[in-house]
């Protein structure tokens, strides 16, 4: 029914990049389940992202590379209609396995997603306001929307202190890490008229702004892990992102020499080193913190 093509491009994989807002919103979660863990991870990881992916790849028709794919193939119109299968998958199994709240928010977050590059509204146009909505949702929305969906509560149980600091905290750093991911897209935006943070910072102007959104995000995770954590936690944050600053100074001298460095490339092995190293923070963030491993 679905064409192979269609399926690319939903982008399963991708998910991994983002995983860090669940493995986070995991971390300080009190009321941990297997099954609600699990359900979380799957309706968020392999059916809200993927549809977003899907959805967002029939509108741009993106002849170059893209997050997750090289060469991508050429869009069809299943592919629109395996997205919103997906959002329909993910909502169902949000209302059954978690509850009302959890569904709703995947179904804002789909909403908003979608705003990203249909052509009514194409946040992608707006440079400024397109980074803002999407560092928002992908941060602390979808950070709330986990930690509802992990602890099987309600919309209150996230206006506090507790989650929405790190919440932001998760915006922010998607804010700084955000430009990077549209970096080696500018040819293909300026085709279709997109005007993206990147393209309006330029090549070197992106690196400049998130060399130091990126600094300063930083001390506020160090801070936060200082006041609501120890210290060690805080030492620790920074001995992971290590790979990171490295890899991404390497890249930045390299394309002051050459523009072409801004490539897809590049581009993925920065998201993979970030990905990666966060991921293994915030998992052992959890299994320290909770001392979960000391009931296996």
């Amino acid at each position: 029914m679905f064409s192979s093509s269609s399926w690319l491009h939903l982008r399963i994989p991708f998910s991994y990049f983002l995983l860090p807002v669940f493995l986070f919103s995991l971390a300080i979660s009190p009321n941990i389940t297997g099954p609600s863990i699990l359900w979380t991870f799957i309706i968020v990881h392999l059916f809200l992202y993927p549809a977003s992916n899907g959805y967002n790849s029939y509108f741009d028709k993106d002849e170059k590379s893209i997050g997750g794919l090289k060469n991508p193939p050429p869009v069809n119109r299943g592919l629109y209609y395996l997205s919103l299968l997906f959002d329909v998958i993910a909502m169902a199994l949000g209302f059954l396995f978690i509850n009302l709240t959890f569904a709703v928010m995947l179904l804002v977050y789909g909403l908003v997603s979608k705003a990203y590059s249909h052509p009514f509204i194409r946040l992608k146009k707006l440079p400024i306001t397109g980074w803002l909505v999407a560092g928002l949702f992908q941060g602390l929305f979808t950070f709330a929307m986990c930690y509802i969906g992990i602890n099987k509560y309600s919309i209150e149980n996230v206006l506090t202190p507790n989650v929405l600091i790190p919440g932001t905290l998760s915006t922010f750093m998607l804010w700084a890490n955000y430009p990077m991911t549209q970096i080696y897209q500018h040819e293909e935006d300026q085709k279709h008229g997109d005007l993206t943070i990147s393209r309006k910072l330029g090549i070197r102007g992106t690196f400049f702004f998130v060399s130091g959104v990126f600094t300063l995000v930083a001390a506020g995770f160090v801070l936060y892990f200082y006041i609501f954590f120890q210290s060690k936690y805080a030492w620790t944050f920074l001995a992971a992102l290590l790979p990171v600053v490295a890899y991404f100074f390497i890249w930045f001298y390299q394309t002051y020499q050459d523009d072409s460095k801004a490539d897809f490339r590049h581009t993925m092995w920065l998201n993979f080193i970030s990905a990666t190293a966060l991921n293994a923070y915030f998992i052992y963030l959890f299994l320290d913190s909770t001392h979960v491993s000391q009931t296996f």
